[in-house]
């Protein structure tokens, strides 16, 4: 607030007569007569007022009365200079120009101070110049020595603190529009306090500590300790919604539940690259809504500028990429699998081959499987019949495979079986398995029966995988030819 000139203990004449102290003052002066707004008081006063505030509320036209009250004396050149004014004149001749609008408001303020007894008043407000400028001011007053008795001779300085005032605007424009990014942001936003795990990251480094990810490989618990010193500040709506909570004290309950299982191992990568001044980071992490359901996300993590000396305001951006996972497990898994058995493929079984072929483990012991019959079903039943049978194949064998083992289709009615660390005994024994599935399963679909032909071979010491491959395959098709050997005989005694 501007402080008064040290003139006001000047006698009134000298200020009237103006010495030039007063009109050369580098701020704007007023010298007012405000002794008709102190005979109005004193009439409010003997009608029972005691509560300006109140008198005005219910009567707000009589601060308008009050105002015209105010005889305007004498201004310096700083005023005419500043509401643009050509003189004192047509200063005096505009001032409805110049107090209008919210001026009112502040002016209930002053009156107020002074009804209480003050002989010193303050206020912010708003004038406007005679070219209809705004001018955010600041006004001190103050009843002049040795007028205390009638308020004749009152002197106001004011202050333009447009500047100010449009700074303070601009940067609460700028906070709400900030507000209103992080409400509304379509991404879920957390705002944190990594100001503790900062202090915890400088004691270890104190001490001489040089690899954090060595470091927590022997101190596994200090990963919790660092998540133990995380304060959230404030998250936005589109987080209450991603994990499903009513509100932010309920998420923030929740959070052991929100992150879980395959959280830490991320977070310690997060420690990692804060150890080596990442302070923006940009990786995939799983947490979990309140009911249950997984969520796979990407995380952006950043240092908010100005605050990287401690880490006490950071971001922390959530984008809910579980949709684009599932798409994308589902095409890894239509690569590798079969779409109508829900076996692996070819490319899968070629490349399982390969992986034993280099790494083992051994013995390896293939099984090859023909789907009898899968022609004649086309071509008599329709090729919907075809594939039921198929998908019949697929199920027995998924239901027989546990991995490292793996079946796969890798042709049209031709089947795998790779049976890592296998011996040749176990293998006759899992096909003996398969054929009384396929038995159990005939139960179930009584109007075309389900038929397997399988070959075994197991890898001999140096022996590649695809000869072994071959001789399983030449075992298939004899056991292929003795079934339809067999079938023709059924046919040729059932016609007999």
């Amino acid at each position: 607030m501007t402080e008064l000139p040290a003139y006001l203990t000047a006698t009134p004449p000298a200020l009237e007569a103006s010495d030039g102290i007063f009109d050369l003052a580098p701020v704007s002066l007023w010298l007012e007569d405000y002794s008709g707004v102190k005979a109005l008081f004193d009439e409010w006063r003997a009608a029972g007022v005691t509560s300006l505030r109140a008198h005005l509320d219910g009567h707000p036209e009589r601060v308008k009365e009050c105002a015209a009250r105010i005889k305007l004396l004498q201004v310096n050149r700083k005023t005419l200079d500043l509401f643009k004014a050509d003189g004192f004149d047509h200063l005096v001749s505009n001032l409805d120009r110049v107090f209008r609008d919210d001026m009112l408001v502040s002016h209930i303020e002053e009156l107020a101070q002074l009804w209480d007894g003050q002989t010193e008043f303050s206020s912010n407000a708003v004038n406007y110049t005679l070219a209809g400028e705004r001018l955010d001011i600041q006004l001190k007053a103050a009843i002049l020595p040795g007028f205390e008795h009638d308020w004749s001779r009152v002197l106001i300085a004011i202050e333009d603190v447009t500047a100010r005032e449009d700074a303070r605007r601009l940067l609460a424009g700028s906070e709400n529009y900030s507000r209103g990014l992080f409400a509304h942001s379509p991404v879920s936003l957390w705002v944190e306090d990594f100001s503790g795990v900062k202090k915890l990251i400088d004691e270890i480094r104190a001490q001489g500590i040089t690899d954090l990810r060595v470091f927590t490989d022997v101190h596994e618990e200090f990963v919790a300790r660092c998540i133990s010193e995380i304060r959230i500040v404030d998250v936005n709506q589109h987080t209450l919604d991603l994990f499903g909570a009513p509100d932010k004290e309920t998420l923030l309950r929740n959070l052991s539940s929100v992150m879980r299982d395959e959280m830490e191992p991320c977070f310690r990568e997060q420690l990692v690259d804060l150890w080596d001044g990442k302070l923006f980071q940009q990786r995939e992490v799983v947490n979990y809504a309140l009911d249950g359901s997984k969520l796979n996300l990407l995380l952006q993590f950043s240092v908010f500028p100005a605050h990287e000396h401690d880490w006490s305001l950071v971001q922390v951006a959530l984008t809910d990429i579980t949709a684009r996972k599932k798409a994308e497990a589902y095409l890894e898994y239509l690569g590798s699998h079969d779409a109508l058995t829900k076996l692996s493929n070819r490319s899968f079984f070629v490349d399982e081959l390969n992986r034993l072929e280099r790494k083992g483990p051994w013995p390896v012991s293939i099984v090859m499987i023909d789907l009898n019959g899968l022609k004649a079903a086309n071509d008599e039943l329709g090729h919907a019949a075809g594939d039921a049978l198929l998908r019949r194949a697929g199920e027995v064998l998924n239901s027989v495979i546990e991995k490292p083992a793996r079946a796969a289709r890798i042709g049209g009615d031709e089947f795998a079986l790779i049976l890592p660390s296998v011996e040749h005994a176990e293998g006759m024994a899992m096909m003996k398995v398969i054929l009384d599935l396929v038995a159990i399963n005939n139960e179930f679909y009584t109007d075309l029966p389900l038929s397997l032909s399988m070959g075994i071979a197991t890898s001999q010491p140096g022996e590649r995988l695809e000869a072994v491959v071959k001789r399983a395959d030449l075992a298939m098709l004899q056991a292929k030819r003795e079934h339809y050997a067999q079938a023709t005989e059924e046919r040729r005694a059932l016609g007999a």
